[in-house]
């Protein structure tokens, strides 16, 4: 039986494709620009940094499972010129701790975790900004905690079910890729996989990603120069743990999620970006829209997987005027 992982751990032939604006924190100064720790209620330590200036505070959260907050940092700096914007590392990935018990590595400790980040800034309710498998773990947050959640950016989520997704996603990714392509994912991933040294891990781990960003940009000659975000740029030793191990270990709790039935009752104002070329299908995406009250979606044209990136024409003023929305 093939190993079903997530976004950023998809079988491809015979090789694998490793692939929140709140109200204002009451009693907590904001600070530009500063990073630290914050500290869990079973004493695992998860890695943030904060950008931008503002009245309104946004909790990003990365994708993966596995990747870690350099994954949208970059491509995510022009939030900050409005608002504060609170990145994380999850548990098992980057900076954050990279757990011996992989019991800990969960959907219902990913939501623990992120409450715990939104406690430790004093946010009543957050705004959630949330990239590819991260709006999994946003709506599922929300579902939890129906009160603490003011709205949600969804950005090239996987779908709210999780049906045929991966069938059709692992069709449509590897449609994108060339033989050539193929194997040169292949060769970066098996090094990745093996690599013992820093050095070695971030090297396999820049190829990995020149190879792997090219399925996931509707025009990669054009828009990979103009991806800032460096998804390599974390402490080595949490890349190798993220994808090695905190990406099989999380996605496996999700099993055959469904959240569309709770979706239906949550009233949390959504808004979801989709690329027209994206290869997680549109038509599962817009299941998000059917199943909440209080969402809707913008397709976003010539995009794909980091639409904020590749069209941020389109993305970031559709997303400035659903945060300014009353």
């Amino acid at each position: 039986m093939r190993r079903r992982t997530g976004l950023c751990g998809l079988i491809v032939g015979v090789g694998v494709l490793v692939a929140a604006s709140g109200a204002i924190a009451q009693g907590v100064a904001f600070t530009a620009d500063r990073a630290g720790y914050v500290t869990t209620a079973d004493g695992a330590r998860l890695f943030f940094r904060t950008i931008g200036r503002g009245g309104d505070t946004l909790i990003a959260i990365h994708g993966g499972p596995g990747v870690d907050l350099e994954s949208i940092a970059g491509d995510f700096a022009p939030l900050g010129e409005r608002h504060v914007v609170i990145f994380y590392d999850q548990r098992g990935t980057g900076r954050s701790t990279l757990p011996a018990d992989t019991a800990t590595l969960n959907a219902e400790q990913q939501v623990a975790d992120l409450d715990a980040v939104r406690a430790h800034f004093g946010i009543a309710r957050a705004t959630l900004i949330a990239h590819s498998y991260g709006p999994l773990l946003a709506a599922s947050y929300a579902l939890a905690h129906p009160d603490r959640v003011r709205r949600m950016i969804l950005l090239g989520p996987v779908p709210p079910r999780r049906g045929d997704f991966w069938k059709r996603f692992a069709e449509n990714s590897s449609a994108r890729m060339d033989s050539a392509l193929q194997r040169q994912l292949g060769d970066a991933n098996r090094r990745l996989m093996a690599a013992t040294s820093d050095d070695s891990v971030r090297a396999a781990c820049r190829d990995y990603w020149r190879a792997a960003m090219v399925p996931r940009l509707a025009e990669p000659a054009r828009t990979l120069p103009l991806i800032r975000s460096d998804l390599c740029g974390s402490d080595p030793k949490g890349i190798a743990y993220g994808l090695r191990t905190t990406n099989r270990v999380v996605m496996a709790s999700y099993g055959d999620w469904d959240l569309r039935p709770q979706l239906r009752t949550l009233h949390v104002p959504t808004l979801v970006v989709h690329g027209e070329a994206e290869a997680i299908p549109m038509d599962l995406v817009e299941e998000w829209v059917t199943s909440l009250p209080d969402a809707r979606l913008v397709k976003v044209p010539r995009a794909a997987h980091f639409a904020y990136a590749e069209r941020p024409d389109v993305v970031w003023p559709a997303i400035e005027a659903f945060l300014r929305a009353p």
